[in-house]
């Protein structure tokens, strides 16, 4: 599974890691998944990857949580 939102497509960025004396060497920010449930635009639950930054600003609509059902008694 890639580390990608499935909102806006967000996705790792690269840049350089510098030390003290300003040797430079690759990394990587990955950005902040979370996974979530959601209703798609068919009404189904699933999970889906977001960043934290779509969750804030109300990209995506949470499911609700499903109650478990009693046993009869």
């Amino acid at each position: 599974m890639a580390r990608v939102c499935t909102i806006c497509g967000k996705g790792p960025s690269t840049g350089n890691r510098v030390s003290h004396a300003n040797n430079k060497t690759k990394r990587r920010w990955l950005p902040n998944l979370q996974t979530v449930r959601i209703l798609d635009e068919a009404g189904e639950r699933r999970r889906v990857r977001v960043c934290t930054s779509c969750i804030s600003a109300g990209k995506v609509k949470k499911a609700p949580a499903v109650k478990p059902v009693a046993p009869p008694s």
